[in-house]
This record gives structure tokens, C-alpha cells and sequence, in this order.
């Protein structure tokens, strides 16, 4: 019996120490790299947003985590967003041409510059849900790509 409370008492330490060790991780503040490509000119800036949920994603800027406008100056061109907690994230960006902070549109609400979305869905007649863009976050560094999309 002391060596089966023995081996149960290890047991425990293990799945202790295991759990100390996914808690810690989950504390980190991560840095997350999008590497975009696909650019049809580098006129303008690049604008990125990021959503920590499906609230507002992808248009809704009052529900956006972080978000910033870069001028393009390589491709493909890198941004970075920081202090990001272990989780699921979204990413939304387009090529913003004319410079006004808007992804311009026609008519019809046809994007007139270029677009993406992380995990690059395929675009029929709709912006993609928050899960079909979604990706984890759960190191320290976390890269992904975005291949941009011109209607």
C-alpha cells in the first residue's frame, strides 16, 4: 500500500507541476508577425486589424483590439501587434490606395482595393465568420500569412 500511495503521490506532483506549467504559459503577452503579400502596387498603406472574438469582426472598429495603417515600402511587408494574450484571434487588412483609413467599395459593395483575411478563406459573396479566419496565439512569437484579394 505505501508504494501504490507512493506512485499515487508522484502522480500528483506530475499533473501539478504539468498544470503550474500550462498556467504559466497562458500568462505570457505574445507577439504576433502577418506577413502580407499579393499587393497590386505599393500605393498607399496597409491597414490591419485584429479581433480577439467574433464581436465586430471584420468591419467594426469599435471592436477592434489593436489595429494600425503602415505605408508600404517592401512585399511582401510584415506587421506586428504585441502584448497579445494565449487565445484565438482574427486578423482583417486591406490595401488602402487612396489613403483615407477605408476599405473603399463600389456600388454593389464590391471592395474597389485589395483585402485579406488570416488563414486566407476562400471569398464568395461575403466576408469570411470570425472561426473561418480564426488562428491561435499560444507562444511567445506567432507568424502567419495573408495572401491580399483585388475584385
Amino acid at each position: 500500500m505505501v508504494r501504490g500511495l507512493r506512485g499515487r503521490m508522484l502522480l500528483l506532483a506530475v499533473l501539478g507541476n504539468l498544470v503550474w506549467s500550462f498556467d504559466a504559459k497562458a500568462n505570457f503577452n505574445g507577439k504576433l508577425t502577418v506577413e502580407i503579400d499579393g499587393f497590386k502596387n505599393k500605393e498607399g498603406q496597409i491597414c490591419a486589424s485584429i479581433f480577439a472574438s467574433s464581436e465586430g469582426f471584420p468591419g467594426d472598429r469599435d471592436r477592434v483590439l489593436q489595429k494600425q495603417c503602415t505605408k508600404i515600402t517592401d512585399t511582401p511587408f510584415p506587421i506586428t501587434f504585441d502584448n497579445l494574450k494565449a487565445g484565438r484571434y482574427a486578423v482583417a487588412v486591406f490595401h488602402d490606395q487612396n489613403n483615407d483609413r477605408t476599405l473603399n467599395s463600389n456600388l454593389f459593395g464590391v471592395p474597389s482595393e485589395g483585402f485579406g483575411f488570416s488563414s486566407n478563406p476562400e471569398i464568395l459573396a461575403r466576408a469570411p465568420k470570425f472561426s473561418e479566419a480564426a488562428f491561435l496565439v499560444a507562444g511567445p512569437d506567432t507568424n502567419i500569412q495573408i495572401q491580399l484579394k483585388y475584385f
